[in-house]
């Protein structure tokens, strides 16, 4: 019991970011297994998250976030796709959360895997698609309708 008392140092506040945890892209990635370091359930995971959209949710949530230039460990690709993570301070220097919907790690990996796939960057390369193809579709009829006169 000494041992633990000792090791826990009373100027350590939660506001420094050392005491902030830590997420990684990979641990909300549908396309990663656990033992590739995915946290939550497969079907809760986003497809392929970026540390930029990660920062955009939480920071939009209110949360003071920080983001490093760091790659996970488990991670095979250099890409920098894969690349970031990000701190995020979840506890006052008192030791009560600093916002009640996100008491815990895992609160806040949920929460991103909920409200990534509805960023407007995500809806954006969908529709952006769905676009292209009604376009070239309508430009093809547009070039049929000056042919026949």
């Amino acid at each position: 019991m000494a041992s633990i008392a000792s090791a826990w140092n009373p100027d350590k506040k939660h506001s420094d970011r050392e005491r902030w945890i830590c997420i990684y892209p990979a641990y909300i990635n549908s396309k990663k297994t656990l033992a590739q370091g995915r946290r939550i359930p497969k079907e809760k995971a986003v497809e392929n998250p970026t540390h930029q959209e990660i920062r955009d949710v939480l920071v939009n949530a209110g949360m003071r976030v920080g983001v490093e230039n760091k790659l996970y460990s488990r991670e095979r690709s250099k890409e920098i796709l894969y690349r970031g993570l990000i701190r995020v301070q979840l506890k006052s220097d008192e030791g009560t959360p600093l916002n009640s919907d996100f008491p815990t790690r895992d609160s806040v990996m949920l929460y991103l895997g909920h409200m990534i796939p509805k960023l407007k960057s995500r809806a954006g390369k969908q529709s952006t698609s769905d676009q292209g193809q009604s376009q070239s579709s309508s430009g093809a009829s547009k070039k049929r309708g000056k042919g026949r006169r």
